[in-house]
C-alpha cells in the first residue's frame, strides 16, 4: 500500500496549523534563514510549536533551507538544521549539495525543485547521495514522470499540483538578480517574469506591445491527481508559502476532499497522516487567487498557459454590466454582492482595472469611485467580503475517529481505547461490582465520548456487561484519562545514508556567467502561433509551402525602460532562453 501526502505550504506558524486542520498531511515552512522565500521566514520556536501540533496527527513539517550559501554562512546554517532537528522538524529542503558535506542530525534530507530535478539519471543521483525526496521540476509531462519512477521506484517523488509557475526553470533563472541585484537562489526574487514587455523583431518592428509575456497562468492539477499517482507521485505539493491564511485553508480543503475520493475507492493508496477535517464552509478553489489555470505540460505542451493581460489575481466571474448610470452600475448577475467587494475588469485598452463596490442594493452597485467601465464588460470579483469574513473564523476542526471498549472482569472491568492511527491502550481498573437500578449504557455512552482537547473523536462505545452495573461518572471520568494514551509526539529514528559527493558539484560553486538569464520551457513562439516546428508541419500538409513565419529572429522583449533581453531557441530541446 502506498502512502498519498498532501503537502501544503506555510506563511508561518498560524498559516501551518491551518493547513494541518484542514487536512494537510504535511506542511512546508520557512526556517528563519536561508529559505527561497526571504519574506516567509519563521522563528525556530514557532516551528517547534507546529511540529508539536502537526506530530498528533502523524503528519510532518518539512523546512526550507533552500538558499545557496556563501561559504561564511554555512556554519550558521549546520547550526540552524541541529536547532530545526531538535525542533521536531521531519525533514530539511535544501538546494546547496554543501549540505552533504556538513555534519549533519539524522534528518532527512529533501532535494529542492530550485536543483532543477528533471531527469532520471538525476533523480537517481540525488537517490544514492541521500535524498529520500525529490521534489520534481514542475514542467514534466505525466510521462515523464512516470518513467523517472520507474527507473528510481524506491525514492519519494513530489510533484506541485497547485499554485504560481515561474517560466524559467527553478534554479535556472538569473534574470532578477542580473537586472535588480536581488538573487531568486538567494530567496529575493524580484519577479521579473511578472513585469510589462514590448516583443521586437529584428528590424525594430514591435510585434506585440506592453504586454506580460512572461507571465502564466497558476497551476491547476486537481482533476489529474489519480493519473499522477498512477505515474508514481507521492507527494503532491500546493505553492504559496506567500499566500494567506485564507488561500491555505481554501486550497488545502479543496485538495484534501479530492484525494480523499480517489483514496476510498483506490484502496492501493493510503493516507499518509491521521484524522478527518470537517468544514464549516464549502472548498471552492474559484474564490482564491489565480491568474486562470492550466495543467501545464502534464500532457505535452499546450497554447494556453500564457496570461498576458495581467499578472494578476482577476478572481472569479461574477457577472457582465448591463448598464451604467450616473454613480451606480447595473449588473446582470445571480451572484450576491457585498458592500466592500473588489471587483475588476478590462478595458478598452485590454488593462486590468479595479474598483471597491462602497454599496450594495440587489444588482445596483455603487463603487466608492465610478470606474470608466461600459455596458457589456466582464466583471471579476478579486476581493470577496463575505468569503473573507468567513474564512478568518473557525473553519475547520481536525479529529483522529476512535473508540472505547468496556468490559467487566473479575476483579473489576477492563477499558480499552483504540484510535484510527493505531493507537490503543487496554487497562484493568480494580473495582466492585454494582448492581445499578436502571440500565448505565447511555450514560456510560456520554461520559466515554467526551475526549476534550484531545486529537481524538469518539466513533463509538461498547459494552459488555452480563448486567447493568453501576459506575460513578467520576470513577468512569478517571478511568477514561488514564486509558487514552499521551499525545506527545515521538521522533521516529531515521538513519540517514549519504555517500560521497564524488563529482557532483554544488551549486553555488557553479559559473554562472555563461548561463542565460532564463531558460523556459514555456516559448513565445508557441504561445503566440508562431512555432516554426508547428509552421513546419502546417506546410508539409498543405503542398509543401514555406512556413508564414512573420516573426524575423533575433527576437528581443523590451522593457518599459528600454532595456533589452535576447530570445533564443532550440526547436530541438523545445526551450526557449532569455539572455541579455
Amino acid at each position: 500500500m502506498q502512502s498519498i501526502e498532501l503537502l501544503s505550504p506555510a506563511r508561518n506558524l498560524e498559516c501551518g496549523i491551518a493547513a494541518i486542520d484542514h487536512g494537510a498531511d504535511a506542511v512546508y515552512i520557512g526556517a528563519s534563514r536561508f529559505g527561497a522565500r526571504a519574506a516567509a521566514g519563521n522563528p525556530t520556536e514557532d516551528i517547534q510549536k507546529l511540529c508539536n501540533y502537526a506530530h498528533r496527527f502523524g503528519a510532518k513539517v518539512y523546512v526550507t533551507i533552500n538558499t545557496l550559501l556563501y561559504e561564511e554562512e554555512r556554519e550558521e546554517a549546520r547550526q540552524l538544521a541541529w536547532d530545526l532537528y531538535r525542533a521536531g522538524a521531519d525533514a530539511l529542503i535544501v538546494q546547496d549539495m554543501v549540505f552533504l558535506d556538513m555534519e549533519l542530525p539524522p534528518i532527512p534530507l529533501h532535494a529542492s525543485t530550485q536543483m532543477d530535478n528533471r531527469t532520471a539519471e538525476k533523480v537517481a543521483q540525488l537517490k544514492e547521495l541521500g535524498f529520500n525526496q525529490i521534489v520534481l521540476a514542475r514542467e514534466l509531462s505525466l510521462e515523464q514522470i512516470s518513467s523517472i519512477h520507474k527507473a528510481v521506484p524506491d525514492v519519494s517523488l513530489e510533484v506541485f499540483v497547485h499554485g504560481a509557475l515561474c517560466v524559467s526553470y527553478s534554479g535556472r533563472c538569473y534574470a532578477s538578480e542580473y537586472c535588480f541585484n536581488r538573487s531568486a537562489n538567494r530567496g529575493e526574487c524580484a519577479q521579473f517574469c511578472r513585469l510589462p514587455f514590448s516583443l521586437q523583431d529584428a528590424e525594430g518592428h514591435t510585434l506585440i506591445k506592453d504586454k506580460y509575456l512572461l507571465s502564466l497562468k497558476d497551476m491547476n492539477r486537481q482533476q489529474h491527481l489519480e493519473a499522477l499517482m498512477d505515474a508514481g507521485a507521492r507527494s503532491f505539493k500546493i505553492e504559496g508559502r506567500l499566500k494567506d491564511i485564507a488561500y491555505v485553508k481554501n486550497v488545502t480543503a479543496s485538495y484534501r476532499q479530492a484525494i480523499d475520493a480517489i483514496l476510498k475507492r483506490r484502496p492501493e493508496y493510503k493516507r499518509s497522516s491521521f484524522g478527518t477535517s470537517t468544514y464549516t464552509f464549502t472548498p471552492d478553489l474559484s474564490r482564491s487567487f489565480s491568474r486562470g489555470n492550466t495543467d501545464y505540460f502534464l500532457f505535452g505542451r499546450t497554447s494556453d498557459m500564457a496570461s498576458p493581460d495581467t499578472p494578476k489575481s482577476r478572481g472569479r466571474e461574477v457577472g457582465r454590466v448591463k448598464e451604467v448610470r450616473r454613480d451606480y452600475i447595473i449588473v446582470a448577475s445571480t451572484e450576491v454582492f457585498s458592500n466592500g467587494d473588489g471587483l475588476c475588469f478590462f478595458d478598452i485598452d485590454g488593462h486590468l482595472q479595479g474598483f471597491r463596490v462602497n454599496r450594495v442594493e440587489g444588482n445596483h452597485l455603487y463603487p466608492a469611485s465610478m470606474p470608466n467601465i461600459k455596458k457589456g464588460d466582464i466583471l471579476w470579483r478579486s476581493f470577496d467580503q463575505q468569503w473573507e469574513r468567513l474564512m478568518c473564523g473557525q473553519t475547520a476542526e481536525r479529529r483522529i475517529p476512535a473508540h472505547f471498549l468496556l468490559e467487566e472482569t473479575d476483579q473489576g472491568f477492563r477499558l480499552t481505547f483504540t484510535a484510527e492511527d493505531g493507537t490503543s491502550c487496554s487497562k484493568d481498573f480494580p473495582a466492585e461490582h454494582q448492581l445499578a437500578r436502571t440500565d448505565q449504557t447511555a450514560s456510560i455512552r456520554e461520559v466515554l465520548s467526551k475526549l476534550g482537547d484531545t486529537p481524538y473523536r469518539c466513533t463509538g462505545v461498547k459494552v459488555y456487561f452480563t448486567q447493568s452495573w453501576f459506575i460513578p461518572k467520576s470513577i468512569l471520568t478517571e478511568w477514561r484519562r488514564k486509558t487514552i494514551p499521551d499525545t506527545t509526539p515521538r521522533r521516529k529514528a531515521f538513519i540517514p545514508c549519504f555517500s560521497n559527493r564524488q563529482d557532483c558539484i554544488s551549486p553555488s560553486e557553479k559559473a554562472e556567467d555563461s548561463s542565460p538569464l532564463m531558460t523556459c520551457r514555456f516559448c513565445l513562439r508557441h504561445a503566440w502561433g508562431q512555432c516554426k516546428r508547428e509552421m513546419r508541419r502546417a506546410g508539409e500538409t498543405t503542398n509543401g509551402k514555406q512556413p508564414n513565419d512573420k516573426w524575423h529572429d533575433p527576437l528581443y522583449l523590451v522593457l518599459g525602460d528600454g532595456r533589452r533581453f535576447r530570445l533564443e531557441f532550440d526547436c530541438k530541446k523545445c526551450e526557449m532562453y532569455v539572455s541579455y
